[in-house]
């Protein structure tokens, strides 16, 4: 991981967290799941005016109460409590009940008007004959408070069926106007202004939305895993705070660059000036977005004024990226770094090389027999697999690893920054969309190994972050790899599909078949992947009949 000396800005510790639970109380309706929500008090110390699922924090008192409630023999004793905290709460604040009488019946509205909302609910429902109905309480998510707010909780969002014969009756302090309403159409509210709520309340309806009625929401959560975790990060994007889950692509750059939550890093891409990630690392893109290039090409520039600077993928011939690449390192570039010989990646290495009065050298392997003719380079020096490229001064050191990965390309390397964790991926690795592997100089099997050759780099240098050549930084790198290759495997296995259904058909064919989840117009480029994945299947076709 980053050493705190790279960190970009001092860091404090984030508030602690006190354990809550929150339950989203369900019910089927001619026009879908409908879901209770209420609005906070206006003078809330949080989410003030919020519309919100019923809940608060658990108290000690839900732990001591698993004598007075049923559970499930999968119910974990935590589980349990947080079933009882979000039990307690949705009667405290809207005078929902989820307990039952012995004959299996669920508390009537005498039972609830009998009862104390401010006194220990399980002492008065044993004294009425009422067990609480934690079985019926399943875990969806579970969400911890963003690192940046004063206040954080770690919530288990839980779901259960709305008892039949009973009505939400707000306890007019802490919540008001219960309401039941589609998740859509929560959405579509929140949209226009008129019902708000915060970022968690947002996603979790958004996940909700895609269920037909109540038995597949509960049937989805029999595992007795949250179907997701999350501890968002916020960051600036067109000058407003915004904030992600960990499946969101901008996710891993926040984790790099604010690790406490601090919210300072401006997401915005801009091909002006260099974007800092670490006080050693700078990003800068090129002004060439496209669809094959997303925002544009990311060089990197490792190292700080007094080790000087190594530029990894100077990009596209474009003189004003250049001029920009040259400024930002004051001309001290030690080294020119190509991780392959493709347009958007390569090009420029000469004009920079040419703006600087030490004239560095460029290095890379040369393109091979099978690259395009507009892909032909050849480096000053050729790498070395495993090399150590090193910048020191005075004690301060910044070592980069090469790594020969061929798939993408025939001539592809990555790097690991050593001291600090991090894997600069060129093409290889991605983030939001999957690279191009383009025979003959792109190879389907020697994509996968080098995908096998990085996850064994993640283990021996603790590698945390990967920083691709196109779009923001990917975080838990090790998984990012395993996900990655589980895609691969994945489209393969469709592809082998698609050839047998198919036997006699055309690329044409196979490609709409292999690729029917993804949009038509990507078809054109998918079918060199495509072709990659065929030519490894083929291959390996007379060793399975042997």
């Amino acid at each position: 991981m980053p050493r705190l000396s790279q960190l970009l800005y001092p860091q404090r510790e984030p508030a602690p967290t006190r354990p809550a639970a929150t339950v989203l109380l369900l019910r089927d309706t001619p026009q879908g799941v409908e879901v209770l929500m209420t609005r906070r008090s206006m003078t809330a110390s949080f989410a003030a005016g919020a519309y919100v699922f019923p809940g608060g924090g658990v108290d000690a008192a839900d732990a001591l109460a698993h004598g007075h409630a049923t559970r499930r023999a999968s119910q974990s004793d935590l589980h349990l409590t947080q079933a009882i905290a979000a039990i307690r709460e949705s009667f405290e604040e809207l005078g929902v009940l989820l307990a039952r009488h012995g004959h299996g019946g669920y508390a009537t509205s005498q039972d609830i008007a009998a009862l104390d909302r401010k006194a220990p609910l399980a002492a008065q429902c044993r004294a009425r004959g009422l067990t609480l109905a934690g079985d019926q309480v399943f875990v969806l998510a579970h969400w911890v408070t963003d690192r940046d707010m004063p206040r954080r909780f770690d919530v288990s969002f839980l779901v259960a069926r709305m008892p039949e014969g009973q009505s939400p009756i707000a306890d007019e302090s802490e919540q008001f106007d219960p309401v039941w309403v589609r998740p859509s159409e929560a959405l579509a509210r929140h949209q226009t202004g008129d019902f708000f709520m915060i970022f968690p309340t947002l996603r979790t309806l958004e996940r909700l939305q895609d269920f037909p009625h109540v038995d597949a929401v509960l049937q989805a959560c029999a595992t007795e895993l949250p179907l997701w975790s999350s501890c968002p990060r916020a960051g600036l994007l067109a000058g407003q705070q915004a904030r992600f889950m960990e499946h969101d692509t901008p996710y891993g750059e926040l984790a790099l660059t604010c690790p406490d939550g601090q919210i300072v890093h401006t997401l915005d891409w801009q091909a002006e000036r260099p974007v800092a990630l670490l006080r050693n690392v700078m990003r800068l893109t090129a002004p060439n977005p496209g669809i094959m290039t997303g925002p544009g090409t990311n060089s990197y520039i490792v190292g700080t004024p007094d080790t000087g600077f190594i530029v990894i993928d100077p990009g596209p011939d474009d003189a004003g990226h250049v001029q920009r690449l040259h400024e930002a390192t004051a001309g001290r570039i030690q080294a020119i770094v190509c991780t392959h010989s493709h347009p958007d990646h390569s090009p420029a290495a000469r004009p920079l090389q040419a703006l600087c009065a030490n004239r560095p050298q460029i290095l890379g392997l040369a393109s091979a027999a099978t690259a395009s003719a507009h892909s032909h380079f050849v480096p000053d020096r050729t790498l070395l697999n495993q090399e150590l490229l090193t910048l020191s001064h005075q004690g301060e050191k910044h070592t980069l690893k090469v790594i020969f990965t061929p798939g993408h390309a025939a001539n592809h390397v990555c790097l690991v920054l050593v001291e600090d964790g991090l894997l600069f991926s060129g093409d290889h690795i991605l983030n939001g969309s999957t690279t191009i592997v383009n025979p003959p100089d792109g190879e389907m099997t020697a994509y996968l190994d080098s995908l096998d050759r990085l996850s064994r780099a993640c283990d021996e240098h603790d590698i945390g972050f990967i920083l691709p050549a196109h779009g923001h930084v990917l975080w838990d790198a090790a998984q990012a790899i395993a996900q990655l290759r589980a895609h691969r495997l994945k489209r393969e296995a469709k592809v082998a599909a698609a050839m047998k259904a198919r036997p006699g058909g055309t690329m044409n064919d196979w490609v709409a078949l292999a690729y029917d989840d993804v949009d038509p117009r990507i078809w054109p480029i998918a079918l060199r992947s495509l072709q990659a994945h065929v030519d490894r299947l083929q291959a390996a076709q007379p060793l399975s009949e042997g």
